[in-house]
């Protein structure tokens, strides 16, 4: 039967997409996505991030036990592939997101409760548990989301849309990111008080995601076009793999990846149990860090028109790969004003380092992939970085608990008849012999980052001039700065559309040529139609295909 008569459950009929959706419909749909914008930016800056990591370290969560948490928001997005096929099949794209993310929020109140088990195991258990829930049916959501506007907001005014949602959304995660330090740094006066602050900032959470998905339900969904035979989504997501080039490319991103999220999860452990700041610290070390993205990320884009992307590349991935291994060296300096203002400036390198890599990484994927098939090239690549990223901090867990038992120590001594001078004496113990072994295996970036063929690419040493340049030009002139730059994610919308542009093709074509017309030449036929499945090529014009089948 065609899913899309199928029986809707009872009560969620009103979820049915529709086969018009007007021009005041479209208007309020807009009033409910930014409702929803900052309904959901809220749940994002108050319960996860660093304040999951808060709360796992709160009940007493090990190192390994961190690593898994800090995992499964990274390597739950290759879920958004069979989300696609999910989307295709049901074809109610508003009803999958809203009853998914309405089953992702009941994992909120799961870690409401989380603070008052008593049993450490059973609690970790638990919030790992309630993560999975969050983070997985987040990314089912996810895809079907993404399809669905890409339906509803005409693209002619889709990027204002867009900025509308960014400028909310970063309006409120200040806030909300500002009330979550001022809730944490209270949290650490008192065990039984920091169990009543966490859970009361989960409760607000999942009161924030029922007003999300209250306002989202109202969002009207455009039918999706009639379903047909498509092209395999396993052929899509391959074929970029048969690419030399690319696979360069995704030996880069997939090393650059692992090598930065074998780390940077664990840098809250570190700076909180090794180094003794708060919670509310962390916090305003991560919004240094985003302030620094968004400042330099628009130098960054012109840096990458001027030159090429991979330019930009092997200048900004050695500077975060030696901002990691600066960490080791934070425990050297005095406590107080001098360590958390080393801490301060290196998180606001790492913040300008990583927007050049995402900016960089995420052009040189669509410029290097064939024409037409840049859907298919970003999907593989944005599945291959998401296991390399979610694999990692599972490995860094293990790995750092095996470095607290170990120690290295690096002396330099002169010796005289008149006895023995230090002349340098460096020790490296768990933590900071954990972050030099994640940026050592940094540099093997810079190898594979070698091996990528794009034209243009100069020296690191001439970017560097020309941001010095540039930063002269900027102290003098007050300028704007370019909103954050969105991560490199899996167009699952874009993928969705262009599988069924290519049904669109089949279907009008065999048509126009007639039944019969097939039936006599079936093989000839079948060739001329598969091309339109071909991922090396747009899909073909309809008239030059009716033109080539007569």
């Amino acid at each position: 039967m065609d899913p899309a008569h199928l029986v809707m459950p009872n009560g969620l009929g009103f979820l049915a997409p529709q086969a018009v959706v007007t021009a005041e419909q479209r208007v309020r749909a807009v009033t409910n996505l930014l409702i929803d914008a900052a309904a959901g930016t809220a749940i994002g800056a108050i319960n996860s991030g660093v304040v999951l990591l808060a709360l796992a370290l709160h009940i007493g969560a090990s190192t390994v036990q961190v690593g898994l948490l800090a995992s499964i928001p990274l390597i739950t997005q290759v879920l958004q592939a069979p989300a696609v096929k999910l989307v295709e099949r049901v074809r109610r794209r508003r009803l999958i997101s809203v009853s998914s993310l309405f089953l992702a929020r009941l994992a909120l109140p799961l870690y409401a409760i989380v603070p008052f088990i008593g049993d450490r195991d059973l609690a970790t258990a638990i919030l790992l548990a309630a993560a999975l829930l969050h983070y997985g049916l987040n990314a089912v959501a996810a895809c079907s989301w993404n399809s669905w506007i890409r339906d509803l907001i005409p693209a002619d005014v889709l990027g204002g849309f867009t900025a509308r949602r960014t400028l909310v959304g970063t309006a409120v995660s200040a806030g909300a990111t500002i009330t979550a330090a001022l809730a944490l740094e209270q949290a650490e006066s008192s065990a039984a008080l920091g169990n009543m602050i966490f859970s009361g900032l989960y409760l607000l959470g999942f009161a924030c995601g029922l007003l999300s998905i209250v306002s989202l339900a109202r969002v009207p969904e455009p039918m999706m076009g009639p379903p047909g035979p498509s092209a395999s989504l396993g052929k899509l997501l391959w074929q970029p793999l048969r690419d030399r080039n690319f696979r360069n490319i995704l030996r880069y991103l997939a090393s650059w990846q692992f090598a930065v999220n074998l780390a940077t999860p664990f840098f809250t452990v570190y700076v909180v149990r090794e180094l003794g700041f708060g919670m509310s610290f962390v916090l305003l070390l991560t919004l240094a860090s985003q302030i620094a993205n968004i400042m330099v990320v628009r130098g960054w884009g012109q840096l990458s028109d001027r030159f090429t992307n991979k330019s930009v590349l092997a200048a900004a991935t050695p500077l975060f790969i030696l901002s990691i291994a600066a960490m080791a060296f934070a425990s050297e300096l005095g406590p107080g004003t001098p360590r958390a203002a080393y801490l301060l400036l290196l998180h606001i390198v790492m913040g300008a380092a990583g927007a050049g890599v995402g900016l960089a990484s995420g052009n040189i994927v669509m410029k290097m992939s064939p024409e037409g098939s840049a859907t298919s090239y970003m999907a593989t690549n944005a599945l291959v970085g998401a296991v390399a990223a979610g694999v990692a901090p599972i490995i860094g867990g293990w790995t750092a608990d095996f470095f607290s038992r170990r120690r290295l120590e690096l002396n330099l001594e002169w010796k005289s008849p008149s006895g023995v001078d230090e002349l340098l004496g460096v020790a490296f113990s768990h933590w900071e012999f954990f972050f030099l072994l994640s940026a050592a295996m940094g540099l093997y970036t810079l190898h594979r980052l070698s091996a990528i063929e794009e034209q243009g690419a100069v020296a690191p040493r001439e970017i560097a001039q020309h941001v010095f340049s540039s930063a002269r030009r900027t102290l003098r002139n007050a300028s704007s700065v370019a909103g954050l730059r969105i991560a490199v994610s899996f167009p699952a919308g874009d993928l969705i559309r262009a599988r069924g542009r290519r049904r669109f093709l089949l279907e009008t074509v065999y048509e126009k040529a007639g039944a019969g017309r097939y039936e006599a030449d079936q093989k000839a036929v079948g060739t001329l139609l598969q091309s339109a499945f071909d991922d090396q090529a747009p899909a073909p014009d309809m008239e030059d295909m009716l033109a080539r089948l007569r």
